[in-house]
């Protein structure tokens, strides 16, 4: 049985050990590690599993991004990490279908994510390849999803680190 929470800041030093676990040291070298830095995660749509022994099982992050010229709102999925003692539970499920239930609520339209097109398919993630990720970056690895139609997003053009225009990301269609 697992606990669902908004992941908290005091969650963020057990998060990034289990990050450290699941993925490896290497993992801040990756280009999506290149969009979040100095970006805080959208904290509402950040999801934290808690086993029944209160230990963090797993946990998904969402990161606001831009896409295209004129700078579409976006949200960057992932990392989402389940740890290795819990895998093959249905967390990494369970924990993908919470924060896109939450990120739909809160009325964003655009998902993206680098991973395994079999493994998000699942999900209605779809190779997006009018897209352009920070080097390097297999753009078959490039996915994405309009969470009001279910279908790979009309977006087009460069994904770029966020830049703030106020007090944080808006949701954006």
């Amino acid at each position: 049985m697992f606990r669902l929470e908004d992941e908290q800041s005091d969650d963020v030093p057990e998060g990034e050990a289990l990050l450290d676990l699941t993925f490896g040291m290497v993992r801040s070298g990756l280009s999506a590690y290149r969009l979040r830095e100095g970006v805080e995660p959208v904290r509402e749509l950040c999801v934290a599993a808690r086993d029944e022994f209160g230990s963090l099982a797993g946990l998904v992050r969402f990161w606001p991004v831009l896409v295209g010229g004129p700078g579409r709102e976006a949200l960057l999925l992932g990392p989402i990490a389940v740890h290795p003692t819990r895998q093959g539970e249905g967390l990494g499920s369970l924990l993908m279908a919470e924060g896109l239930a939450r990120a739909r609520k809160r009325g964003w339209r655009h998902v993206l994510l680098v991973g395994d097109q079999p493994y998000y398919a699942r999900f209605g993630f779809a190779k997006c390849g009018a897209l352009e990720f920070p080097p390097p970056t297999d753009p078959d690895r490039v996915l994405g999803l309009d969470l009001l139609t279910g279908e790979v997003p009309d977006l087009r053009g460069a994904v770029r680190k966020w830049t703030p225009r106020g007090k944080g990301p808006r949701p954006r269609g």
